[in-house]
């Protein structure tokens, strides 16, 4: 065994201990204080031993990905890899979501009493419940809205609004909306890293963004659909750098602008398009113009929505207010700064851990590295960063196995720097294969 390989299981066992550490912890705290609001912690699930109908098909996904996934990541064409890879992670977010069945996996997890669709009704005037947004955020607000519409900009509800006007209505196309689009998340992350780091390390990257233990709450999350949008407004900047495409640079300021009013705290995509702008600086040099379409599409949708009367800003102060009315204001901050990444761990794999210690390794030596390596570490470094501020402004405590799936994604593509992806492959699916069969996770 190689000295690096042994610190990557080092890195590896850390990270596993710090899983362990916020079990027993947290069930500490849970059975004396009842303060963490979680039932399995640090997880926003509960013990529940079980199997279902996608259980054959999750096994058999994971088999052939670890099997053939490298394999055929290193030979298929591009073209041939971008839509496998997003077939594959579409196979392995269903299996998982369906081994619950469809019912509870699926179909219901967005009609729960603190989800967007319970609100759907009160949208059929659109403006004017653009205008009163903020006067139901408040707890003590009349008809406040529910948890996760108080806690999100209105584009979010918008989309399942606009989702049940063209006829897609109910829980059951909501998921599948989710599904589909989430699963887009790692092909944008493929086509950044091939645009900033080079093809051969996006193909090592493949097998791990498709099977992701994350996928576990990408099915079915609204947060998979948020992670999607910011991961193409991240890779349309990285082709428009790279290509000087005044195109790409529109469309990519866009979708940062629809980014900011899906999720208040994905307003830290800017730290990894800062990244992207860094790395790519030699074609923004060359053709500046680029930020004149990137700037004027970033501002669109906020002149939409400031036009239609939603105040960005008054929100997320009510908000911050709303967030400590309820559990967010009790529970202690003190074990969710740190259990956090534990969440974190939970749903990017172990795997992850080592990818991190290797990104690290590189930063340190870079001078000594390849290239396309330190230019991967910088990116996924930026990820890091947002996901570490994201936890200490004490915003994000608990639920973030699926919050951080925007950031989670991006950790991901830190597994292509690993030897013998095999091995690590299998840590990854037997993880996911079983959270969910021994845990029944919600949000």
């Amino acid at each position: 065994m190689t000295r690096s390989l042994r610190r990557d299981l080092y890195a590896a066992g850390a990270a596993a201990l710090l899983v362990t550490a916020a079990v027993l912890v947290g069930r500490r705290i849970q059975d004396t204080s009842r303060t963490l609001f979680v039932d399995w912690p640090p997880l926003l699930a509960s013990w529940g031993p079980h199997l279902g109908p996608g259980t054959p098909a999750a096994v058999l996904v994971a088999i052939a990905t670890v099997a053939y996934g490298p394999a055929l990541a290193a030979r298929l064409p591009w073209r041939a890899l971008l839509p496998a890879a997003w077939a594959t992670g579409t196979a392995w977010i269903c299996s998982l979501a369906l081994i619950d069945g469809w019912d509870r996996g699926i179909a219901r997890r967005l009609t729960t009493r603190y989800e967007y669709l319970q609100v759907v009704d009160r949208f059929h005037d659109v403006p004017a419940a653009l205008r009163d947004f903020t006067r139901h955020i408040l707890l003590d607000s009349p008809d406040n809205w529910p948890a996760h519409v108080a806690g999100h900009p209105p584009a979010a509800t918008l989309t399942f609004v606009l989702l049940d006007r063209v006829g897609l209505r109910g829980g059951g196309w909501a998921g599948v909306w989710c599904i589909a689009v989430g699963a887009t998340a790692c092909v944008a992350v493929l086509v950044t890293i091939r645009a900033l780091a080079g093809e051969a390390l996006a193909r090592r990257a493949a097998p791990f963004l498709v099977l992701a233990p994350a996928a576990v709450w990408m099915g079915t999350s609204a947060d998979a659909y948020f992670a999607a949008v910011a991961a193409w407004a991240v890779a349309l900047l990285a082709l428009a750098v790279t290509g000087r495409s005044l195109w790409w640079a529109g469309v990519s300021g866009l979708l940062f602008g629809l980014t900011c009013y899906l999720s208040y705290g994905l307003t830290l995509v800017a730290l990894i398009a800062a990244a992207v702008l860094a790395l790519g600086r030699q074609g923004v040099r060359e053709r500046p113009a680029l930020l004149v379409p990137l700037l004027a599409g970033l501002a669109v949708v906020p002149a939409l929505f400031t036009l239609a009367g939603f105040d960005w800003w008054e929100a997320y102060h009510l908000l911050v207010t709303r967030y400590r009315q309820g559990a967010g204001g009790i529970r202690p901050y003190g074990y969710w700064v740190w259990a956090n990444l534990a969440c974190a761990v939970i749903s990017t794999g172990l795997a992850t851990a080592a990818g991190l210690r290797r990104t690290g390794a590189v930063l340190i030596g870079r001078r000594t590295e390849p290239r396309d390596d330190v230019r991967l570490a910088v990116l996924v470094s930026a990820a890091l960063l947002a996901l570490l501020i994201a936890d200490l402004s004490g915003m994000s405590k608990a639920e973030t196995e699926r919050i951080w799936l925007p950031f989670a994604v991006w950790l991901l593509a830190a597994c292509a720097l690993l030897p013998r992806p095999r091995a690590w492959l299998i840590a990854q699916a037997l993880l996911a294969l079983l959270l969910n069969h021994l845990l029944l996770t919600g949000w």
